[in-house]
């Protein structure tokens, strides 16, 4: 696929490092930002020139609105990813939707994962988020649709989607949102989703994250993560 410039933007070294050799190694070109001049330095220099922003949104001093505006003023369409850890409020949050971020990545993610959790933003025609890792999850959920409540059991979740079977069919294009709990957590999860394929025999649903919040993402990923590398490790 045609290489990209991403521009990863976070005061950790290490972080901005780790992206670098995962963007580097697919070869993609990589910028960086550590601190809140060298994102407007960098901004200045590329209008127009990248394809896809990484950002720790406490990189400025005006707060996560004011270091977003600067870069949408900037890039022009590029989609921008937002660093979990850097978002510190439910209020947050909705000033990022407002603004129209594209998606959350955790920011201590393995090297090996980047690549796979950014596709969908750097190809946005190209990737089914369906394809994304998926692991086996079997717990009970609530599905509300249509303001009616259905208990749903989960197949498996990857961080774009999950499988669960329900007491009844959906047809797809259904927009739902579905609240459970990880193993081993006592959060509530709750994600705003879609319909993107159903068989009826089984009243199985696959579903298509669209809005989760950056916390609950974070967690789904980490997950995700840690079963994907490990099937046996416990719940």
């Amino acid at each position: 696929m045609t290489p990209k410039t991403v521009l990863v933007a976070s005061a950790e070294a290490e972080i901005r490092d780790r992206f670098f050799v995962a963007l580097g190694g697919a070869g993609h070109r990589a910028l960086g930002a550590g601190s809140a001049q060298e994102l407007r330095d960098v901004l200045q220099a590329r209008v127009g020139d990248i394809d896809l922003v990484v950002l720790d949104v406490r990189l400025g001093d005006g707060g996560a609105r004011r270091v977003l505006e600067s870069v949408r003023r900037s890039t022009r369409n590029a989609p921008v990813s937002v660093f979990g850890g850097s978002v510190h409020s439910a209020h947050e949050l909705r000033e990022l939707a407002d603004l129209g971020v594209a998606g959350y990545i955790n920011e201590h993610i393995e090297v090996q994962r980047i690549l796979p959790a950014l596709a969908p933003l750097l190809y946005p025609n190209s990737f089914d988020r369906r394809t994304s890792t998926r692991v086996t999850l079997g717990i009970a959920a609530a599905l509300t649709a249509d303001d009616a409540i259905l208990p749903v059991f989960t197949l498996n979740i990857g961080s774009g989607g999950m499988a669960v079977r329900a007491t009844a069919a959906l047809a797809s294009g259904t927009r739902v949102s579905i609240r459970f709990k990880l193993p081993r957590s006592s959060r509530d999860i709750e994600a705003a989703a879609r319909v993107v394929w159903s068989h009826n025999p089984q009243s199985a649903l696959g579903l298509q994250f669209e809005t989760v919040a950056a916390p609950d993402q974070v967690a789904i990923d980490e997950f995700v993560e840690r079963h994907a590398a490990d099937p046996g490790a416990p719940a």
